[in-house]
């Protein structure tokens, strides 16, 4: 972020770079670096992976309409997700109370479109389930990830 005013907005605000990339021009994104947590749809290397399988089959069945390479669709996918997690955790007892314990209970889930070695861990005192992200530049196609994870959180202010 260039402005410090940035900083409190992006602390809420995922940004999704990919769903503006396509319309500028491939070509002139490239070089660009950003960290992410969520597997790219469009990145052949992931054509093997399952849960981009079960991401593409979903989207076949229930957004035919839809790019799948769209990262605010990845975004989505993700968050339904985690929610259908905290519910699976919550068994017969869906009050408002136990949904809030599970959310605050989340530890290592895996969801089909995060990144290998990223999962979501919440507790009472931590409301922020991805604290790992992967460095990626752009080559002009896809994103390609380089070094080690980067650890940490945003300002937990």
């Amino acid at each position: 972020m260039a402005h410090s005013e940035d900083r409190e907005s992006a602390r809420r605000k995922p940004m999704h770079y990919c769903a503006v990339l396509k319309p500028a021009g491939l070509e002139n994104a490239r070089d660009i670096i950003t960290a992410s947590y969520s597997k790219d749809p469009a990145d052949a290397a992931c054509k093997d992976d399952p849960g981009l399988k079960r991401f593409s089959d979903f989207m076949a069945e229930h957004m035919p309409g839809e790019d799948r390479d769209n990262s605010y669709v990845v975004y989505g996918y993700n968050a339904a997700q985690a929610l259908v997690e905290v519910l699976r955790q919550c068994g017969d007892d869906l009050t408002r109370a136990n949904v809030m314990r599970q959310a605050e209970a989340l530890n290592g889930a895996h969801l089909d479109m995060l990144l290998p070695d990223i999962a979501l861990t919440t507790s009472p005192s931590d409301h922020y389930p991805i604290e790992r992200m992967q460095l990626q530049k752009f080559d002009g196609r896809n994103w390609v990830r380089f070094g080690a994870g980067v650890e940490g959180a945003l300002d937990k202010k």
